[in-house]
Formats: C-alpha cells, sequence, structure tokens
C-alpha cells in the first residue's frame, strides 16, 4: 500500500490490519492516507490506524498488551457529519474529529513525521471530503465562519494575546476546517 510507505507505517504493521481494511473497502476504492494515530481523550488504550478512501474512513484499533485487531470504525465519509480538522505544523500533527451515524463524536491525532508532511494531511483531508460534498446532496456546504478559527482561540482572546492575522502579530495559526455534511443518502 503506497499510501502507508508515504507515511512511515511498517509493512508488517499494515499486515497486521490489512485483513480488516479488505472486509471494509471495496477493491477499486484509492487508499488516500493510512497513518497511525491516538485518540487524544484515550492516550494509553493502545494503537489506531487511520485509513481515509475516497468513499471510506476505517479505524482499527491494536491493544498494547495483548496485541488485538478489532475494528474500531468504518464509515462512508457521506454518513459522517460535522468533520473538522486542524493541521498544526509546529506540532506535526493533525486532529480530526467527526460524528458517525450513531452520534459518537469521534477525535484522532494524527503525528505526521516529518512535519512538512501536516499540509500534505490537510490537502488529502480537503481532497476527500470536499469532493465528497461535491456529490453529496443539494444544500451540503462547507462552514465558513467558523471555520477559520484557531483551535486555541478561546485561550487567546482571553489573556489578550493578538488575534491571528492582527498587526501585531508575528504569526498565523493554522486554519480549522469544518464541513456540515447531510447525512445518509
Amino acid at each position: 500500500m503506497p499510501a502507508a510507505a508515504e507515511f512511515g507505517v511498517a509493512i508488517p504493521t499494515v499486515s497486521r490490519h490489512m485483513p480488516i481494511f479488505r472486509r471494509c473497502v471495496e477493491p477499486d476504492d484509492v487508499a488516500l492516507l493510512v497513518s497511525k494515530c491516538v485518540r487524544p481523550d484515550r492516550l494509553m488504550s493502545g494503537d489506531f490506524l487511520f485509513l481515509l478512501t475516497q468513499r471510506r474512513l476505517v479505524v482499527t484499533h491494536e491493544t498494547k498488551l495483548l496485541h488485538k485487531l478489532r475494528l474500531h470504525l468504518n464509515t462512508e465519509l457521506h454518513h459522517l457529519t460535522g468533520v473538522t480538522w486542524n493541521a498544526d505544523p509546529r506540532l506535526g500533527t493533525v486532529a480530526f474529529a467527526g460524528t458517525a451515524v450513531d452520534g459518537i463524536r469521534e477525535r484522532f491525532l494524527i503525528k505526521v513525521s516529518p512535519a512538512k508532511q501536516v499540509w500534505h494531511v490537510d490537502a488529502l483531508f480537503t481532497y476527500a471530503f470536499r469532493s465528497h460534498l461535491r456529490s453529496a446532496r443539494v444544500g451540503a456546504r462547507p462552514a465558513t465562519a467558523a471555520a477559520r478559527q484557531p483551535a486555541d482561540s478561546s485561550a487567546a482572546h482571553s489573556s489578550g494575546a493578538p488575534a491571528a492575522g492582527s498587526a501585531s502579530g508575528s504569526r498565523q495559526e493554522p486554519p480549522t476546517h469544518e464541513f456540515a455534511t447531510v447525512g445518509p443518502r
């Protein structure tokens, strides 16, 4: 899987997760991103492998102690709602969140190395979710004003720090992307 090699996922790791991926993804669906990730709310729960294709998002989980594999999330992109991601090149991470059909908000933190690949992951998410929105029903539109707020905007505003892009600010905060979808077709 070239997408796994591009993001430094070892071949043995991909091979362990491949049977689950094959059950979930159609053979003609192209993998855009394969990366290790963690859940920010459960850092010690084991390793997750994040597979984004043109039509699906599949996340598998491997426990730390027994190395058991299980399917964590398997959904078509148009079934996800409230999808957001925030690329942070300073930390070399991309935070991804989306609400599945069952109403559970899923959050994943993808660590990217080297850090310059953060923008490549950002572009892959943009490609996957914008192309999904183009094929969705009429009425699905990307969110606008709230989508460009920095991830820690409340702290910046409450501390009196200059807002991103202001004349006295020397750096610009990374954008947060947010897409609202219309649910199952």
